[in-house]
């Protein structure tokens, strides 16, 4: 009777033993199939929530990002018309001093219409210097506010009014050579306003892409750091998967013999 009783434990414990591989079995072909050896917190809830965290910083960061590289378009189509603006600031220059030089006053008349067309120019240029609605050298220019990362860190970027009359260029006749010389110190002044708006806009790009350059680094890194955490070694994997199928193999002849093992002594007692 007691050797009846072994042979019984003996089929149940084969029987556990088998279960269990098969248990094992599945969660890694499940791990090979998914890439990932943890999918809910009962894999392990620390492990599971600093992933969830860090991928969470990760998606707030690209967000972010997004948002950055939008305000560089607006900046480089403000820094775009300026570079048009400043090439017809030379324009109207040597139109002024061809006025200087010129004797006949109709022809100094019909180079302050060239002048003053240039000026129509430049307004039509800074009105149309706008990216998603946003412009930053228009007649009334725009102010930009980017987001820098997640927790509401900022840079304003303020526009300025770079059209004709934001520059400082009048409307001329000339009449004389007072009103020419006028003009050309009108031009001079705007060219140093457009250079040094130039300038602080491109600064302002600059900073920016450093921002993107740092946020594409950190996000990269906080995704790692999730994959780290819950993401399988496939290599591993297989062969965990290789060695449990053999133990499966093993597990499946130990209770064969187990369960006829069993019946053997039953027989006996029939």
């Amino acid at each position: 009777m007691v050797d009846n009783v072994g042979r019984g434990s003996l089929v149940d414990s084969a029987l556990q033993g088998l279960q269990h591989t098969s248990q094992k079995s599945n969660q890694t072909n499940e791990r090979l199939s998914t890439s990932l050896r943890m999918q809910d917190p009962l894999d392990g809830t620390q492990d599971f929530f600093t992933a969830q965290g860090l991928s969470s910083r990760a998606t707030d960061l690209i967000e972010a990002r997004d948002q950055v590289g939008q305000a560089i378009s607006t900046i480089q189509s403000a820094e775009a018309g300026l570079d048009s603006i400043d090439q017809l600031s030379h324009q109207a220059r040597a139109i002024a001093i061809a006025a200087q030089n010129a004797s006949d006053p109709a022809e100094q008349a019909r180079l302050a219409d060239q002048f003053n067309h240039i000026r129509v120019q430049i307004d039509s240029i800074a009105s149309d210097a706008s990216f998603g609605g946003t412009n930053l050298i228009g007649a009334l220019p725009d102010n930009l506010t980017v987001s820098l990362n997640e927790d509401g860190g900022t840079l304003t970027v303020k526009g300025t009014d770079s059209s004709s009359v934001g520059l400082g260029i009048s409307l001329r006749t000339f009449g004389s050579d007072a009103d020419i010389e006028a003009a050309l110190a009108d031009i001079e002044n705007a060219q140093s306003q457009v250079r040094s708006n130039s300038e602080s806009l491109s600064s302002s790009t600059s900073t920016l892409q450093n921002r993107i350059d740092f946020t594409d680094n950190l996000t990269n890194t906080l995704e790692q750091g999730a994959a780290n955490l819950t993401q399988a070694d496939l290599n591993e994997e297989a062969a965990s998967l290789l060695s449990l199928q053999t133990r499966q193999a093993l597990g499946s002849n130990a209770l064969t013999i187990a369960t006829e093992s069993e019946r053997a002594v039953l027989g006996l007692f029939g």
